[in-house]
């Protein structure tokens, strides 16, 4: 599962980190994405060697989808199954895209409460995770493009606080992934393990990140928790 995710660079370090393009779309740093809301993506353009960022809607509707209220259910997308699923076959053989973070939250139940944790690759760097995408058409004429977020089992840091994760890609994928020629659906599944923990980090933040109105720094910084810091990897 990921429901929260960080991307706090301005659209410039994106396109440079990513070698990517992008037209108008602004993007603004953000500590606190959720779904539904408009995202950063990187997709490869099908007739010139460019990538492209542009900014398309968390929680993917299939194609034949009768309405977007699929939507919730389609923000995450397990990778051990997507090839077999209706709602992401197609997307994975496809329409595959990276959805750049820098950081991605997750929650632990202790007793009757949830702490939320934050998750990074070494120092918070920027990283792609492996996401799918599609383009639906309303009744009346709109088109809409969305998205869901690949997760996969959970490495040595995740696993403390959660039992999935989202795929983070190696950038030596990012080309492989990212190819609309590429159809192979077991080669692209090969991308799709958990990443290394070794370069990952985890550190429990505010509860403020529980309400999606609040997004800013203050949600992503670390708070200290005597009781159980000993249990996770910070």
């Amino acid at each position: 599962m990921c429901g929260r995710y960080r991307l706090s660079r301005r659209k410039q370090i994106i396109e440079e980190h990513f070698d990517a393009v992008s037209g108008d779309e602004d993007w603004s740093p953000r500590y606190n994405v959720a779904p539904t809301q408009s995202v950063a993506v990187i997709r490869q353009n099908p007739k010139e060697p460019i990538r492209e960022l542009s900014l398309i809607r968390w929680g993917l509707i299939p194609s034949w989808a009768k309405d977007s209220s699929v939507a919730a259910k389609m923000i995450n997308a397990r990778s051990e199954t997507a090839g077999t699923k209706p709602a992401f076959r197609d997307a994975l053989k496809s329409r595959r895209c990276l959805i750049p973070a820098d950081g991605f939250y997750e929650w632990m139940r202790t007793g009757k409460a949830k702490q939320p944790y934050c998750f990074e690759v070494t120092d918070g760097e920027l990283f792609g995770l492996a996401g799918l995408w599609d383009r639906w058409r309303g009744l009346s004429g709109n088109t809409v493009e969305t998205c869901s977020i690949l997760t996969t089992t959970p490495n040595a840091v995740t696993s403390a606080v959660h039992d999935r994760m989202p795929v983070i890609l190696d950038p030596d994928g990012y080309d492989l992934w990212l190819d609309p020629g590429m159809k192979d659906v077991a080669a692209a599944s090969e991308l799709l393990k958990p990443y290394d923990a070794r370069l990952m980090r985890c550190y429990p933040v505010s509860t403020r990140i529980n309400r999606v109105a609040n997004d800013d720094a203050e949600c992503s910084k670390p708070v200290e928790l005597a009781q159980i810091q000993n249990r996770l990897f910070v």
